[in-house]
């Protein structure tokens, strides 16, 4: 199974904690009402409906690069958010955009350089990039803890040699990147974010388990999410550290921002 397939149904239900995320980076986004936005990684359209509320004399531009996403999103989405199924890194817009919004997303793209580059492609002089995603040091204590059972049977067999399907950049690295593809008023900072999930065994599903789920047969799905929740003990405390990104395309000579 690719790694960009995700069930869509189960991240939306237990997806309280990317939520809270992306309000706070919502809360970042300078917007007057009438723009025309990019929610670059949109999942199931829950926190694209926030931003659709947010413009109500302008409009959304959703995109994501899992077809079970792009569908249940075009469900939720009214008919002022376009839904387009694309990989950020192969993103091509008829009009650029305002301002590109995104939560939780950037970590998943290995070609950070491309990301960046079609992100300032898309926005338009004097648009603004403001985003959160994995930085480093995500989910580090949980991931070795989860690389200890991967490593014994019965999931060894299946789980020894799982690629990591994630990148946890610093944010000086992403500031070097975000300043080579032509951005400006460049700031990114780490933010710890330790969380406790309501319903831990639908999160670890929905989320940071999913690619290990995804290598495992179906009959060793519970047992691996009940052994992990079991040795991560009770409340399940997740160490997630966000990385925050603002940045924008520099206007045009002359033109009023």
């Amino acid at each position: 199974m690719s790694s960009r397939s995700w069930d869509a149904a189960t991240y939306e239900r237990a997806s309280d904690i990317q939520e809270a995320w992306a309000q706070a980076i919502l809360d970042r986004l300078p917007l007057r009402g009438g723009e025309t936005v990019l929610d670059a990684g949109c999942g199931p359209g829950h926190v694209t409906r926030r931003l659709v509320e947010r413009l109500p004399r302008g409009r959304v531009i959703a995109v994501d690069a899992s077809e079970e996403m792009v569908e249940r999103a075009r469900q939720a989405l009214t008919e002022r958010a376009t839904v387009l199924r694309c990989d950020l890194t192969k993103l091509e817009l008829d009009e650029p955009v305002d301002a590109v919004f995104s939560n939780a997303v950037f970590h998943w793209v290995f070609d950070q350089d491309r990301l960046f580059a079609r992100l300032h492609a898309a926005l338009r002089p004097g648009g603004v990039l403001v985003a959160g995603c994995g930085g480093h040091g995500n989910l580090e204590r949980f991931l070795a803890t989860v690389e200890g059972i991967a490593s014994e049977p019965p999931f060894d067999r299946h789980l020894a040699e799982l690629p990591k399907d994630w990148r946890f950049f610093e944010a000086e690295e992403t500031e070097a990147r975000l300043r080579a593809a032509g951005f400006t008023e460049v700031r990114a900072w780490p933010e710890p974010s330790d969380v406790t999930p309501a319903d831990p065994p639908a999160f670890l599903r929905a989320a940071p388990l999913r690619c290990h789920l995804q290598r495992l047969p179906d009959d060793l799905h519970e047992p691996f999410v009940q052994e992990v929740l079991r040795r991560c003990g009770e409340p399940v405390r997740l160490d997630f550290r966000r990385l925050q990104i603002e940045a924008r395309r520099p206007a045009a000579p002359g033109a009023p921002d």
